[in-house]
């Protein structure tokens, strides 16, 4: 019988100390009698979820499987609650997406495109990752959904890559991937309508507050640096840490007559990138619409996706990571600990009418920190309450205090916390250690060099005064 050996790494020793400290902290030191029992245990759950997910020990689907199983056996919180991640509308939008994926490979769409964009984009690495970065951020004007421009873009900048000669081990293949998936999702926290997190933004400013960011003073607010600057620093990073050149030169390709199975899958992708943008309209859910599309590509003798082709290619593990990752942010919402930690940082944070530099600085940070904890989404949904606790001890205005809140989950320390990032990397084959090595230190020149440059321009502006 062959023998497995299991290889012990570094991150394996980080991960066990991590573990062992934070049980122990949670156990013996004071922190422990600012929660219930039955906090200390979710407490515990999530903060060990939390460390393997960022240090990769185990698979991601398989840490989010012990999450959910070890939320049942400690009995923290009800089955609706750990499995609501199979009834978000992100689990289906990600189901649909992996669905489309397997259509625009089998029919050959995917290669016909990248071979129209790659003849102008190969004979120079710095100009396919600024144009695939581009792109993927533009496109955050039409599609009101990353995990829908994840869907779409990821495939065919995978084949632009490999029509450029790259393996899915090279630098090159490496670097396209990121700028596609970061391009899609990071830069477009500054468009108003382009996420997740914006939408529960908006929708807990309006309910607590009664206030609606005007779309137009939103962007403006945020785009010149947390959309423009940051994408330019992407970039730099990217072409830093992956740097290649392209391996073979792409002729233009000759053109030929659309397949049937291409005009299909081409009809409907329009149809469906149609409805998307227009939900403001008919208010159906783009993952409703997505569900729809994926149903029809499964259909026998209509449909582009055989049995086979779903058994042999439909990635489960994708799937169960993110369900995983939407399940974590409902267990801490259910528990009270976002409310408990957002209650405590109302009362610890050092917040003073005179240090206004210090206030953003903290609100930022904190806003950042939070996400950690919670996802990006939860973080209007923990920090909106005590806005206006916040604003009173800042001397900032409830406008300005709700708006460090997208400085802080626009800023992704760890891939675990945006499910956007995840699915695209999933999609694109690369391993999320990449993305990982990526986000830390587009972390650090956020806060170094963006932070500081927008509070000068909220100068500007008169958020600050």
């Amino acid at each position: 019988m062959k023998q497995y050996a299991l290889k012990i790494r570094p991150h394996h020793y980080i991960a066990v100390i991590a573990i062992v400290t934070l049980l122990a902290t949670l156990v013996f030191s004071p922190i422990n009698t600012l929660f219930s029992e039955q906090q200390q245990l979710t407490a515990g759950l999530i903060g060990c979820a939390l460390i393997l997910f960022a240090t990769s020990v185990l698979p991601e689907y398989v840490t989010a499987l012990l999450l959910m199983a070890g939320a049942m056996l400690l009995q923290i919180a009800p089955a609706s609650v750990v499995f609501s991640g199979f009834a978000s509308t992100a689990c289906w939008l990600i189901f649909a997406g992996l669905i489309i994926g397997i259509a625009i490979n089998t029919t050959g769409l995917t290669t016909r495109v990248a071979g129209l964009f790659s003849p102008k984009m190969t004979h120079s690495y710095p100009v396919l990752i600024t144009t695939t970065v581009v792109i993927a951020m533009t496109s955050g004007f039409l599609m009101p959904s990353s995990i829908g421009r994840a869907i779409l873009l990821m495939p065919i900048a995978v084949a632009i890559a490999k029509r450029c000669g790259f393996c899915t081990t090279d630098n090159g293949y490496i670097g396209v991937a990121l700028a596609a998936a970061f391009g899609c999702h990071v830069p477009t926290f500054s468009i108003l309508p382009a996420n997740v997190p914006n939408m529960v933004f908006i929708g807990a400013a309006e309910t607590i507050h009664q206030w609606t960011p005007a779309y137009g003073d939103y962007l403006l607010l945020h785009f010149p640096l947390l959309g423009f600057a940051k994408a330019l620093i992407l970039i730099a990073l990217i072409l830093r840490f992956y740097p290649d050149i392209p391996k073979q030169q792409q002729r233009a390709p000759q053109t030929t007559a659309l397949s049937t199975d291409e005009i299909k899958l081409l009809l409907l992708l329009i149809t469906t990138l149609i409805l998307w943008v227009i939900d403001s309209i008919h208010h159906i859910s783009a993952a409703w619409i997505g569900l729809t599309t994926a149903c029809i590509l499964l259909l026998p003798g209509i449909g582009l996706v055989n049995k086979q082709q779903f058994n042999s290619q439909f990635n489960i593990g994708s799937l169960l990571f993110v369900v995983g990752i939407l399940s974590l942010g409902a267990i801490i919402n259910d528990s009270g600990l976002g409310n408990l930690m957002g209650n405590y940082l109302n009362t610890w944070l050092p917040l003073s009418p005179d240090t206004p530099f210090i206030n953003f600085m903290v609100l930022a940070f904190t806003a950042g920190t939070t996400a950690i904890v919670t996802t990006l989404p939860g973080v209007p949904a923990v920090l909106t309450p005590f806005a206006q606790q916040l604003s009173l001890n800042s001397g900032f205005s409830i406008e300005t205090v709700l708006m460090t809140q997208v400085l802080g989950y626009s800023t992704v320390v760890f891939t675990f916390q945006s499910a956007p990032l995840v699915v695209a990397m999933q999609l694109s084959g690369v391993p999320l250690s990449h993305a990982a090595k990526l986000c830390i230190p587009l972390t650090l020149v956020t806060i170094a060099i963006l932070f500081p440059l927008d509070y000068i321009w909220w100068l500007l502006l008169g958020y600050i005064e």
